[in-house]
Protein backbone atom coordinates (compact mmCIF):
# COMPACT_ATOMS: atom_id res chain seq x y z
CA UNK A 1 0.00 0.00 0.00
CA UNK A 2 1.42 3.36 -1.07
CA UNK A 3 0.18 5.21 2.02
CA UNK A 4 1.95 2.69 4.28
CA UNK A 5 5.22 3.22 2.38
CA UNK A 6 4.83 6.99 2.65
CA UNK A 7 4.15 6.74 6.39
CA UNK A 8 7.19 4.52 7.00
CA UNK A 9 9.40 6.74 4.82
CA UNK A 10 8.37 9.82 6.83
CA UNK A 11 9.20 8.06 10.10
CA UNK A 12 12.62 7.04 8.74
CA UNK A 13 13.29 10.70 7.91
CA UNK A 14 12.37 11.73 11.46
CA UNK A 15 9.04 13.30 10.50
CA UNK A 16 7.19 12.01 13.56
CA UNK A 17 3.63 12.72 14.63
CA UNK A 18 2.58 13.18 18.27
CA UNK A 19 -0.27 10.68 17.79
CA UNK A 20 -0.62 7.73 15.42
CA UNK A 21 -4.16 6.38 15.56
CA UNK A 22 -4.05 3.13 13.57
CA UNK A 23 -7.52 1.73 12.96
CA UNK A 24 -9.50 -0.53 10.64
CA UNK A 25 -10.52 -4.03 9.67
CA UNK A 26 -7.14 -5.26 8.41
CA UNK A 27 -4.88 -5.86 11.41
CA UNK A 28 -1.81 -6.69 9.31
CA UNK A 29 -0.84 -3.11 8.45
CA UNK A 30 -1.69 -1.83 11.92
CA UNK A 31 0.77 -4.33 13.39
CA UNK A 32 3.40 -3.58 10.74
CA UNK A 33 3.34 0.18 11.35
CA UNK A 34 3.24 -0.17 15.12
CA UNK A 35 6.10 -2.70 15.11
CA UNK A 36 8.17 -0.41 12.88
CA UNK A 37 7.71 2.52 15.27
CA UNK A 38 8.51 0.29 18.24
CA UNK A 39 11.72 -0.95 16.60
CA UNK A 40 13.03 2.22 14.97
CA UNK A 41 12.06 5.52 16.62
CA UNK A 42 14.31 5.14 19.67
CA UNK A 43 17.72 3.52 19.83
CA UNK A 44 18.32 0.60 22.17
CA UNK A 45 19.88 2.75 24.90
CA UNK A 46 16.83 5.05 24.96
CA UNK A 47 14.16 2.36 24.97
CA UNK A 48 14.67 1.21 28.57
CA UNK A 49 13.42 4.45 30.10
CA UNK A 50 11.46 5.99 27.24
CA UNK A 51 9.46 3.26 25.51
CA UNK A 52 6.36 1.68 27.00
CA UNK A 53 3.86 -0.86 25.68
CA UNK A 54 0.38 -0.81 27.23
CA UNK A 55 -2.65 -3.00 26.53
CA UNK A 56 -6.17 -1.61 26.21
CA UNK A 57 -7.70 -4.23 28.47
CA UNK A 58 -5.32 -3.31 31.32
CA UNK A 59 -5.40 0.48 31.30
CA UNK A 60 -7.75 3.47 31.25
CA UNK A 61 -7.60 6.60 29.13
CA UNK A 62 -6.31 8.44 32.22
CA UNK A 63 -3.44 5.93 32.50
CA UNK A 64 -2.52 6.52 28.85
CA UNK A 65 -2.67 10.31 29.19
CA UNK A 66 -0.66 10.24 32.41
CA UNK A 67 2.14 8.31 30.74
CA UNK A 68 1.98 10.39 27.55
CA UNK A 69 2.40 13.63 29.49
CA UNK A 70 5.66 12.51 31.11
CA UNK A 71 8.90 13.98 29.83
CA UNK A 72 11.53 11.68 28.32
CA UNK A 73 14.63 10.78 30.32
CA UNK A 74 17.95 11.60 28.65
CA UNK A 75 16.36 11.50 25.22
CA UNK A 76 14.51 13.79 22.82
CA UNK A 77 11.28 11.82 22.96
CA UNK A 78 9.43 8.89 24.41
CA UNK A 79 7.22 6.31 22.66
CA UNK A 80 3.97 5.01 24.17
CA UNK A 81 2.32 2.15 22.29
CA UNK A 82 -1.20 1.05 23.20
CA UNK A 83 -1.96 -2.38 21.76
CA UNK A 84 -5.52 -3.70 21.50
CA UNK A 85 -6.78 -0.15 22.00
CA UNK A 86 -10.17 -1.25 20.64
CA UNK A 87 -10.81 -2.61 24.13
CA UNK A 88 -11.18 1.05 25.15
CA UNK A 89 -13.81 1.81 22.49
CA UNK A 90 -16.45 2.83 25.04
CA UNK A 91 -14.22 5.52 26.53
CA UNK A 92 -11.90 6.36 23.63
CA UNK A 93 -13.48 9.80 23.10
CA UNK A 94 -12.09 10.81 26.51
CA UNK A 95 -8.73 11.06 24.77
CA UNK A 96 -9.90 14.22 23.01
CA UNK A 97 -8.50 16.62 25.61
CA UNK A 98 -5.00 15.19 25.20
CA UNK A 99 -5.36 15.10 21.40
CA UNK A 100 -6.14 18.83 21.41
CA UNK A 101 -2.80 19.55 23.12
CA UNK A 102 -0.50 16.53 22.71
CA UNK A 103 2.91 16.39 24.37
CA UNK A 104 5.44 17.33 21.63
CA UNK A 105 8.11 14.99 23.00
CA UNK A 106 5.79 11.94 23.04
CA UNK A 107 4.94 9.63 20.17
CA UNK A 108 1.63 8.00 21.15
CA UNK A 109 0.60 4.99 19.03
CA UNK A 110 -2.87 3.48 19.38
CA UNK A 111 -3.62 0.14 17.68
CA UNK A 112 -7.42 0.24 17.25
CA UNK A 113 -8.07 -3.00 15.38
CA UNK A 114 -11.32 -4.04 13.67
CA UNK A 115 -12.96 -0.72 14.56
CA UNK A 116 -12.95 2.86 13.29
CA UNK A 117 -13.27 6.28 14.85
CA UNK A 118 -16.38 8.21 13.93
CA UNK A 119 -15.00 11.02 11.78
CA UNK A 120 -17.83 13.28 12.87
CA UNK A 121 -16.80 13.17 16.52
CA UNK A 122 -14.36 15.32 18.43
CA UNK A 123 -11.46 12.86 18.81
CA UNK A 124 -10.95 12.29 15.10
CA UNK A 125 -11.09 16.03 14.45
CA UNK A 126 -8.72 16.82 17.33
CA UNK A 127 -6.08 14.30 16.19
CA UNK A 128 -6.06 15.47 12.59
CA UNK A 129 -6.21 19.17 13.50
CA UNK A 130 -3.31 19.08 15.96
CA UNK A 131 -0.61 17.31 14.00
CA UNK A 132 -1.61 13.72 14.63
CA UNK A 133 -2.27 11.04 12.02
CA UNK A 134 -5.25 8.73 11.62
CA UNK A 135 -4.48 5.70 9.44
CA UNK A 136 -7.28 3.41 8.28
CA UNK A 137 -6.23 -0.12 7.35
CA UNK A 138 -8.91 -1.39 4.98
CA UNK A 139 -9.68 -5.04 4.29
CA UNK A 140 -8.67 -6.14 0.81
CA UNK A 141 -11.22 -7.68 -1.51
CA UNK A 142 -10.55 -11.33 -2.32
CA UNK A 143 -9.56 -10.49 -5.89
CA UNK A 144 -6.94 -8.02 -4.59
CA UNK A 145 -5.09 -10.49 -2.35
CA UNK A 146 -3.25 -12.46 -5.11
CA UNK A 147 -1.69 -9.20 -6.38
CA UNK A 148 -0.76 -8.30 -2.78
CA UNK A 149 0.94 -11.71 -2.42
CA UNK A 150 2.90 -11.14 -5.62
CA UNK A 151 3.99 -7.65 -4.52
CA UNK A 152 5.14 -8.87 -1.10
CA UNK A 153 7.11 -11.74 -2.60
CA UNK A 154 8.61 -9.60 -5.36
CA UNK A 155 9.96 -7.23 -2.72
CA UNK A 156 11.73 -10.20 -1.14
CA UNK A 157 13.15 -11.63 -4.39
CA UNK A 158 10.52 -14.31 -4.91
CA UNK A 159 7.77 -14.79 -7.49
CA UNK A 160 4.59 -16.85 -7.50
CA UNK A 161 2.40 -18.31 -10.23
CA UNK A 162 -1.21 -17.03 -10.49
CA UNK A 163 -2.62 -20.46 -9.61
CA UNK A 164 -0.39 -20.80 -6.53
CA UNK A 165 -1.43 -17.35 -5.30
CA UNK A 166 -5.08 -18.21 -5.86
CA UNK A 167 -4.68 -21.48 -3.93
CA UNK A 168 -3.46 -19.52 -0.92
CA UNK A 169 -6.40 -17.13 -1.10
CA UNK A 170 -8.94 -19.95 -1.50
CA UNK A 171 -7.48 -21.75 1.52
CA UNK A 172 -6.64 -18.83 3.82
CA UNK A 173 -9.12 -16.11 2.81
CA UNK A 174 -8.32 -12.40 2.97
CA UNK A 175 -6.61 -12.29 6.38
CA UNK A 176 -3.22 -10.86 5.39
CA UNK A 177 -1.66 -11.93 8.67
CA UNK A 178 -2.47 -15.58 8.00
CA UNK A 179 -1.32 -15.34 4.40
CA UNK A 180 1.94 -13.69 5.45
CA UNK A 181 2.62 -16.44 8.00
CA UNK A 182 2.34 -19.06 5.27
CA UNK A 183 4.57 -17.03 2.95
CA UNK A 184 7.18 -16.91 5.72
CA UNK A 185 7.07 -20.72 5.95
CA UNK A 186 7.72 -20.95 2.22
CA UNK A 187 10.64 -18.50 2.41
CA UNK A 188 12.30 -20.65 5.06
CA UNK A 189 12.49 -23.68 2.75
CA UNK A 190 12.78 -22.05 -0.68
CA UNK A 191 15.83 -20.05 -1.86
CA UNK A 192 15.49 -16.48 -3.09
CA UNK A 193 14.71 -16.23 -6.77
CA UNK A 194 12.26 -19.15 -6.62
CA UNK A 195 9.04 -19.06 -8.63
CA UNK A 196 6.55 -20.50 -6.14
CA UNK A 197 4.30 -23.05 -7.83
CA UNK A 198 1.21 -25.06 -6.85
CA UNK A 199 3.60 -27.97 -6.17
CA UNK A 200 5.46 -25.86 -3.60
CA UNK A 201 2.16 -24.94 -1.94
CA UNK A 202 1.10 -28.58 -1.78
CA UNK A 203 4.45 -29.84 -0.45
CA UNK A 204 5.03 -27.15 2.18
CA UNK A 205 1.60 -25.92 3.25
CA UNK A 206 -0.52 -29.01 2.67
CA UNK A 207 -3.05 -27.60 0.22
CA UNK A 208 -3.70 -30.12 -2.55
CA UNK A 209 -2.95 -28.60 -5.95
CA UNK A 210 -5.50 -30.85 -7.66
CA UNK A 211 -8.20 -31.36 -5.04
CA UNK A 212 -9.35 -28.05 -3.57
CA UNK A 213 -12.30 -25.69 -3.81
CA UNK A 214 -10.54 -23.68 -6.53
CA UNK A 215 -10.31 -26.78 -8.75
CA UNK A 216 -13.85 -27.87 -7.82
CA UNK A 217 -15.24 -24.50 -8.87
CA UNK A 218 -13.40 -24.73 -12.18
CA UNK A 219 -14.59 -28.31 -12.83
CA UNK A 220 -18.21 -27.43 -11.99
CA UNK A 221 -18.03 -24.44 -14.34
CA UNK A 222 -16.72 -26.67 -17.12
CA UNK A 223 -19.25 -29.43 -16.28
CA UNK A 224 -16.32 -31.81 -15.99
CA UNK A 225 -18.25 -34.53 -14.17
CA UNK A 226 -15.31 -36.92 -13.74
CA UNK A 227 -13.09 -34.25 -12.13
CA UNK A 228 -15.96 -32.95 -9.97
CA UNK A 229 -16.55 -36.32 -8.38
CA UNK A 230 -12.85 -37.05 -7.97
CA UNK A 231 -12.59 -33.87 -5.94
CA UNK A 232 -15.83 -34.65 -4.05
CA UNK A 233 -14.39 -38.05 -3.07
CA UNK A 234 -11.18 -36.40 -1.86
CA UNK A 235 -13.24 -33.94 0.21
CA UNK A 236 -15.26 -36.83 1.68
CA UNK A 237 -12.05 -38.62 2.66
CA UNK A 238 -10.59 -35.44 4.22
CA UNK A 239 -13.62 -33.73 5.81
CA UNK A 240 -11.70 -31.73 8.43
CA UNK A 241 -9.68 -29.92 5.76
CA UNK A 242 -12.66 -29.47 3.42
CA UNK A 243 -15.81 -28.65 5.41
CA UNK A 244 -18.94 -28.61 3.26
CA UNK A 245 -20.11 -25.29 4.64
CA UNK A 246 -17.01 -23.63 3.12
CA UNK A 247 -17.50 -25.40 -0.24
CA UNK A 248 -21.13 -24.33 -0.41
CA UNK A 249 -20.23 -20.72 0.43
CA UNK A 250 -17.60 -20.59 -2.32
CA UNK A 251 -19.93 -22.14 -4.90
CA UNK A 252 -22.64 -19.67 -3.89
CA UNK A 253 -20.25 -16.79 -4.50
CA UNK A 254 -19.20 -18.34 -7.83
CA UNK A 255 -22.75 -18.70 -9.15
CA UNK A 256 -23.66 -15.24 -7.89
CA UNK A 257 -20.83 -13.91 -10.06
CA UNK A 258 -22.11 -15.97 -13.02
CA UNK A 259 -25.55 -14.43 -12.53
CA UNK A 260 -23.90 -11.00 -12.62
CA UNK A 261 -22.24 -11.88 -15.93
CA UNK A 262 -25.60 -12.84 -17.44
CA UNK A 263 -26.88 -9.38 -16.61
CA UNK A 264 -24.00 -7.62 -18.38
CA UNK A 265 -24.20 -6.16 -21.88
CA UNK A 266 -20.45 -6.14 -22.39
CA UNK A 267 -19.17 -9.67 -21.73
CA UNK A 268 -15.60 -9.09 -22.88
CA UNK A 269 -12.97 -10.62 -20.56
CA UNK A 270 -11.74 -7.21 -19.42
CA UNK A 271 -15.24 -5.96 -18.54
CA UNK A 272 -16.16 -9.22 -16.79
CA UNK A 273 -12.96 -9.26 -14.74
CA UNK A 274 -13.59 -5.70 -13.60
CA UNK A 275 -17.29 -6.21 -12.87
CA UNK A 276 -16.99 -9.40 -10.80
CA UNK A 277 -13.60 -8.53 -9.31
CA UNK A 278 -11.56 -11.52 -10.41
CA UNK A 279 -8.07 -11.75 -11.84
CA UNK A 280 -7.93 -11.47 -15.64
CA UNK A 281 -5.88 -14.69 -15.50
CA UNK A 282 -8.96 -16.64 -14.34
CA UNK A 283 -11.77 -14.71 -16.00
CA UNK A 284 -12.25 -17.20 -18.85
CA UNK A 285 -13.29 -19.82 -16.29
CA UNK A 286 -16.23 -17.60 -15.35
CA UNK A 287 -17.13 -16.86 -18.95
CA UNK A 288 -17.07 -20.61 -19.71
CA UNK A 289 -19.35 -21.27 -16.74
CA UNK A 290 -21.77 -18.58 -17.94
CA UNK A 291 -21.98 -20.37 -21.30
CA UNK A 292 -22.60 -23.74 -19.62
CA UNK A 293 -25.21 -22.46 -17.17
CA UNK A 294 -28.00 -20.27 -18.62
CA UNK A 295 -29.48 -17.59 -16.38
CA UNK A 296 -32.51 -19.70 -15.43
CA UNK A 297 -30.26 -22.60 -14.38
CA UNK A 298 -27.98 -20.28 -12.40
CA UNK A 299 -31.00 -19.00 -10.45
CA UNK A 300 -32.00 -22.59 -9.70
CA UNK A 301 -28.46 -23.44 -8.56
CA UNK A 302 -28.37 -20.45 -6.20
CA UNK A 303 -31.62 -21.71 -4.68
CA UNK A 304 -30.09 -25.18 -4.33
CA UNK A 305 -27.01 -23.80 -2.62
CA UNK A 306 -29.17 -21.93 -0.10
CA UNK A 307 -31.06 -25.17 0.59
CA UNK A 308 -27.90 -27.24 1.02
CA UNK A 309 -26.23 -24.57 3.12
CA UNK A 310 -28.97 -25.10 5.68
CA UNK A 311 -28.73 -28.88 5.35
CA UNK A 312 -24.95 -28.83 5.80
CA UNK A 313 -25.55 -27.17 9.16
CA UNK A 314 -27.77 -30.07 10.23
CA UNK A 315 -31.19 -28.56 9.57
CA UNK A 316 -33.66 -30.79 7.72
CA UNK A 317 -31.06 -33.19 6.36
CA UNK A 318 -32.32 -36.22 8.32
CA UNK A 319 -28.78 -36.88 9.56
CA UNK A 320 -27.52 -37.53 6.00
CA UNK A 321 -23.71 -37.87 5.97
CA UNK A 322 -21.93 -34.81 4.64
CA UNK A 323 -20.28 -36.79 1.83
CA UNK A 324 -23.72 -37.85 0.54
CA UNK A 325 -25.05 -34.31 0.85
CA UNK A 326 -22.18 -32.94 -1.24
CA UNK A 327 -22.62 -35.63 -3.89
CA UNK A 328 -26.35 -34.93 -4.14
CA UNK A 329 -25.72 -31.20 -4.40
CA UNK A 330 -23.19 -31.59 -7.21
CA UNK A 331 -25.44 -33.98 -9.16
CA UNK A 332 -28.31 -31.54 -8.95
CA UNK A 333 -26.14 -28.59 -9.98
CA UNK A 334 -24.91 -30.31 -13.14
CA UNK A 335 -28.05 -32.20 -14.17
Amino acid sequence: MDDVKQLVTAIKKGDLKPIYFLMGEEAYYIDKISDFIEANVLDEAEKGFNQMVLYGRDVTIDDIVGNAKRYPMMAERQVIIVKEAQDLSRTIEKLVQYAENPQPSTVLVLNYKYKKLDKRKALYKAITKNGGLVFESKKLYENQVPDWIRRVLKGQDYDISPKAAQMLVEFLGTDLGKVNNELNKLKIVLPKGTLITPEHIEENIGISKDFNNFELRKAVGEKNIVKVFQIAKYFADNPKDNPMVVTVALLFNFFSQILHIHGMNDKSPRSVASAIRVSPYFVNEYITAARNYPMKKVSQVIGLLREFDVKSKGVGSKAMPERDLLKELLVRIME
